[in-house]
């Protein structure tokens, strides 16, 4: 299966942040990707009211991507904000729920961002209510999960996906700069193929300077780097720092073959 990352910057228009998302499946389709993946927020980059565009999975966002991935014949992830019935402390506004939509040939359903980003002096929970439960879809002959951004921090959601039959794992970002940071995404996408022993797919914003785009001073608005990695840890592709659309061919039988040779999940005992 051929897959493609759509390495973008949105911005606080919705509009204009779905042309990015029709600009991208357009381009990455006529290069035969089965599978686009956008990054988290690309509905509404971080530091901009979310309530006001808050939509649920049948809304007009989500249905003018199901209509993109619809013409091009492919499935698309791309990180939008659905209602959350949780109100903000002190506050009469209600939160949201930090959402990935998957959309495309017989498929329309949105994870729900599990791990809140309550790190680096940034507080997701203010704004955000958590989801709960993992999520996997079919696409091209494989299972593929769902991880959103601080979620790969965690290596639990990883090997339990991977246990739920998926053998790629979409990771969508919209990773916060600072000192480190994108030396901890770099090993941290790879150390999450290893222990799921699949695919990770990591698409990230890309840096908001990169794009030329101007970004709200202190709010997570993406470093790129994204990233395709072999269930081996092995990078097979990084992008820079601006916009890029960033293309590699995934298969099962890779991931068959380093489970029989690094079998973790079967030897696991916790």
């Amino acid at each position: 299966m051929r897959v493609a990352l759509a390495q973008v910057t949105s911005s606080s228009d919705v509009g204009e942040n779905l042309r990015l998302v029709a600009d991208g499946v357009a381009r990455a389709a006529e290069q035969g990707a089965q599978l686009v993946v956008l990054p988290e927020a690309t509905m509404r980059a971080f530091g901009h009211p979310l309530d006001e565009v808050a939509e649920p999975l049948d809304g007009p966002f989500a249905g003018e991507v199901a209509r993109i991935a619809e013409r091009a014949g492919v499935h698309v992830v791309v990180g939008m904000f659905t209602p959350s019935p949780e109100q903000r402390p002190g506050s009469g506004r209600r939160k949201v729920v930090n959402t990935l939509l998957v959309t495309g040939p017989g498929t329309h359903v949105g994870y729900d961002k599990i791990h809140l980003f309550d790190a680096f002096g940034f507080a997701e929970s203010d704004t955000v209510s958590p989801g709960s439960a993992p999520l996997t879809f079919e696409c091209g002959g494989l299972r593929v999960g769902l991880a959103t951004c601080y979620d790969l921090r965690f290596p639990a959601l990883f090997t339990a996906l991977a246990r739920a039959g998926a053998q790629a794992v979409v990771v969508a970002a919209s990773w916060g700069a600072g000192p480190g940071k994108a030396e901890q995404w770099d090993v941290l996408v790879r150390a999450r193929a290893l222990d799921c022993t699949s695919w990770v797919l990591a698409c990230g914003q890309s840096e908001p300077a990169a794009a030329g785009v101007e970004a709200v001073p202190g709010a997570p608005t993406g470093i790129g780097r994204s990233a395709v990695v072999g269930p081996d840890g092995s990078l097979l592709a990084r992008a820079g720092a601006g916009p890029e659309l960033l293309l590699a061919d995934v298969d099962a039988d890779t991931v068959e073959r380093v489970r029989q040779q690094i079998p973790v999940l079967a030897n696991a005992r916790l």
